[in-house]
């Protein structure tokens, strides 16, 4: 007999790995309070920004993943972190045997191994091919959907066009994919957990995907839907672009304090946005319509934006 679920009597919840926010809590809770604290947009005292960026290297070694996190913050065994992930990974894998259907299992194999190559490329636009050698969109779009709904990846689709509403404006035809977890796409990539060692080589490796994960995964954490992406001909590719009520939020994502880039500045003159957000290792800072967010501040955005909003109508 199958329970039946009572209509009206059952809450839905989405549960995501632990944030860089909850991780810094549990870390200095010192530094929590200073950084939910913050009420205004102005660059942040070196002192508080350079331990914030510690910690922030820290968290791209273990993730999000429960397990992960309390043995870095316990023990500080970097090696065991390392298996704890591995192992994940593998029960992950073993999972697709368990629940998938046969016909499938090593097809969602396939596209599961394939996400750091996809990554790996300079646009990360999805790639049937680059799963296996011939492979076509009929025969693998199932595994990858099934990849989709077990929460195990995000998509990430192409906006044809930034008018409201972003979802009437979906490409179906391109998208990208992005891990759960920044940690996991990092032990998944083979990438040495080094950030605190070699300064921020880790953030910039891998052509910056593990910082645009992380960027993804702190917005569908804090908004209501999943982001899109644009792209002009080759000509401009905005990372990400975000609806919030009626706006359209243009997000562009640096791994370092090098934020030259022709992309969102050719967007806003395309397009003329009320507010254009940029996330990278450079300090907070806002020049109009414009805002500089530290890549470690990412889990308050939503604040963030609060606060310029304020800050218009107190100039009105």
């Amino acid at each position: 007999m199958v329970n039946a679920i009572p209509v009206g009597k059952v809450d839905f919840m989405n549960i995501y790995p632990i944030s860089f926010l909850e991780f810094i809590r549990s870390a200095d809770e010192s530094l929590y309070n200073y950084l939910i604290g913050i009420d205004k947009i102005e660059p942040i005292p070196a002192i508080f920004f350079n331990q914030l960026l510690d910690k922030f290297k820290m968290y791209y070694i273990s993730g999000g993943m429960p397990e992960a996190v309390v043995e870095l913050l316990d023990s500080g065994d970097i090696s065991n972190v390392q298996k704890i992930l591995q192992n994940i990974l593998n029960a992950y894998a073993l999972d697709f045997s368990k629940h998938a259907d046969n016909n499938d299992v090593t097809k969602i194999g396939y596209v599961w191994q394939s996400l750091p190559s996809q990554l790996s490329r300079d646009n990360k636009k999805f790639i049937y091919k680059v799963v296996k050698q011939g492979a076509r969109a009929r025969d693998y779009e199932n595994a990858l959907q099934w990849l989709i709904n077990a929460g195990l990846i995000y998509k990430v689709n192409l906006c044809s066009k930034p008018a409201l509403p972003l979802s009437a404006y979906d490409d179906v035809s391109a998208f990208k994919i992005y891990s759960i977890d920044v940690g996991l796409l990092r032990q998944q990539s083979k990438l040495a957990p080094s950030a605190i060692a070699e300064g921020n080589r880790l953030l910039t490796e891998f052509k910056g995907a593990l910082t645009e994960n992380y960027i993804l995964g702190s917005l569908i954490g804090q908004f209501e839907d999943t982001p899109r992406y644009w792209t002009s001909e080759n000509r401009a590719e905005v990372d990400f672009i975000l609806q919030l009520e009626n706006d359209i939020i243009p997000i562009e994502v640096k791994a370092d304090e090098n934020v030259i880039g022709k992309s969102l500045t050719f967007y806003r003159k395309a397009f003329s946005p009320k507010l254009s957000i940029r996330y990278s290792l450079k300090n907070l800072k806002k020049d109009g319509g414009f805002i500089n967010i530290p890549l470690f501040m990412a889990d308050i955005t939503k604040e963030i934006i609060a606060m310029n909003q304020n800050t218009e109508l107190d100039v009105k």
